[in-house]
């Protein structure tokens, strides 16, 4: 279901649909007890209402802000891993640069190929949820076998053939960690942490009594929001590749190898 709601709405309207969501349940939860038990507007229960909701909050918001937290920074390193990779294909290219003409070619051709394949097949699969290694793998023995087909003569072409081989074994390394990355999603355990800490917070609120109607109604929309707001980043953040504010396939696309999705480029890859 989060995968679906990520990848067919965006992020405005699904922060309309679980934070809105979150404070228009609240707000009817609230009218609709105070009218079943309207005593509760005598505020008789304040004091210990309001101990209880400040124990709970504190503790939900250390879950919460642990929780976001931790998402937030494996959002940072998986578009580490992704610039890594992208980048270690782009200097294994460079290197290339200093071997013989076909060589090179060669070279280019499967990083063309490689690079296609992870934007163009991978990522789609990665959308998804799925952690599969099996889109590129041909694609990346092809690169190997570019590399490993040619043999340096020179001092200058030994030197480069020894970097980009090195690269190339960090390349395949970024990529098992960003296809790993993919499938991953927060345990189980803190999901229903997060889900069930809302669902004892803001009832807690309906239970704090206040004279004048719309200013409860005010404190619990405020509580719900800010609530619906945290649940909101939780699920934004939960999948790096999933949604509007996902890891971009764009470093796949720049510097050293911007020119492989040129139109004549893509072309002869494609043949």
């Amino acid at each position: 279901m989060t995968l679906w709601l990520l990848n067919h709405l965006s992020t405005s309207a699904l922060g309309l649909l679980v934070v809105g969501g979150t404070v228009l349940v609240s707000l009817a939860g609230s009218v609709l007890l105070r009218r079943r038990y309207p005593r509760l507007a005598d505020g008789e229960h304040n004091d210990m209402v309001g101990v209880v909701l400040g124990m709970f909050g504190a503790i939900y918001g250390i879950i919460l802000a642990f929780v976001i937290v931790t998402l937030w920074t494996q959002m940072e390193n998986t578009q580490n891993v992704v610039a890594a990779e992208a980048t270690g294909v782009a200097l294994v290219v460079r290197d290339a640069r200093a071997f013989p003409p076909e060589a090179r070619a060669r070279v280019d051709a499967a990083a063309s190929g490689y690079v296609h394949g992870v934007v163009e097949v991978q990522w789609p699969l990665m959308r998804e949820g799925a952690a599969d290694y099996s889109a590129t793998n041909a694609k990346l023995d092809a690169l190997y076998d570019a590399l490993q087909a040619y043999e340096p003569s020179t001092e200058s072409e030994k030197v480069f053939y020894a970097q980009a081989a090195g690269t190339l074994d960090d390349v395949a390394g970024e990529r098992r960690a960003r296809i790993t990355m993919a499938g991953q999603q927060l345990p189980l355990l803190l999901q229903l942490l997060a889900v069930g800490g809302a669902l004892v917070i803001i009832p807690l609120t309906f239970l704090y009594g206040m004279r004048s109607r719309r200013m409860q109604l005010l404190f619990v929309g405020a509580v719900a929001a800010l609530v619906g707001f945290s649940l909101l980043l939780v699920v934004v953040l939960d999948r790096p590749f999933v949604g509007d504010l996902s890891v971009s396939p764009a470093p796949y696309r720049e510097g050293a190898l911007a020119p492989f999705w040129e139109p004549a480029t893509e072309g002869l890859v494609r043949r």
